[in-house]
């Protein structure tokens, strides 16, 4: 006996808008965060040791490393979601 053909679930258009919202999101704080606590204990260093921007440029530079690090693996983590809903 055959039975008949279920067809396919398609993915909603409401998934992709809601992984779009928690991509713009998480991205964000992945590249803020960093630059922020970088920015803020870079001044506060400097200004303990007097070494006036120094610590702050290593730490920014260090945060942009970081930040660049963090986006690549988030990247790829939404994109592996991104092709299970299709």
């Amino acid at each position: 006996m055959d039975t008949p053909n279920k067809p396919e679930k398609k993915v909603s258009d409401r998934y992709y808008y809601a992984l779009a919202i928690r991509i713009a999101a998480d991205f964000g704080v992945s590249i803020a965060v960093p630059a922020l606590v970088a920015a803020y204990a870079g001044v506060k260093l400097d200004e303990r040791f007097g070494t006036k921007p120094w610590i702050l440029f290593i730490l920014l530079a260090l945060a942009l490393t970081l930040t660049a690090v963090i986006i690549v693996k988030k990247a790829n983590y939404y994109a592996k979601l991104y092709k299970k809903g299709e």
